[in-house]
């Protein structure tokens, strides 16, 4: 599975979503209505990190607040102003001499700013080492598996790069918790770095 840019979402041990940031929310909040909040757990695939998102309002009230987390393009303007990037402004502190630096980059600061954090982005995922992939793998076993029997050993066989006992210990595990651990660990134990 390429995972950059996908989400997954647990429901305890069941795997209820999976796929880019809004299809996974907006399923969430179908799933639970009017109710304000979810104990769904929403993965990063690309780090393991689980992310909190509120859920209160109208479904167009969540897809406003997933502006922050997804830029969405949209048709360039032909007319004078910026075009619609999904642009979310912040503050940024610097040392003199380099925003000295930046203002003398052609487009302006925002705009190397942007490409130099889109470069940085880009050989971050592309150079992801076995080590980083452990921690992804880790984090969502935490999360989920944390209370299954096996847990910690499979964690050892992780870390060892041992896949017969990593299968073993998830052996009694919830076919979508093994099915996704797998999945994110895969690549410890064919001893590639995606």
């Amino acid at each position: 599975m390429e995972n950059v840019n996908t989400y997954t979402a647990f429901e305890g041990h069941k795997l209820v979503s999976q796929g880019p940031l809004p299809e996974v929310i907006l399923g969430i909040k179908r799933r639970i209505g009017k109710a304000e909040n979810s104990s769904t757990l929403v993965f990063s695939d690309a780090t393991g990190n689980t992310m909190d998102f509120n859920f209160q309002g109208t479904e167009k009230d969540v897809l406003k607040r997933l502006e922050v987390f997804v830029r969405e393009d949209g048709p360039e303007s032909s007319g004078p102003g910026r075009p619609r990037l999904g642009v979310v402004s912040r503050e940024v502190s610097l040392l003199p001499r380099q925003w000295e630096w930046l203002a003398s980059q052609s487009g302006g600061a925002s705009a190397v700013l942007r490409r130099l954090v889109d470069e940085a982005k880009k050989k971050s995922l592309e150079g992801n080492s076995i080590k980083q992939i452990q921690e992804k793998a880790y984090k969502f076993m935490f999360a989920v598996a944390g209370d299954l029997k096996g847990y910690e050993e499979a964690i050892r066989a992780l870390y060892k790069k041992d896949k017969k006992n990593f299968l073993l210990q998830m052996e009694d595990w919830p076919h979508d918790v093994k099915a996704h651990a797998l999945d994110l660990a895969n690549p410890v134990f064919e001893g590639k770095a995606k």
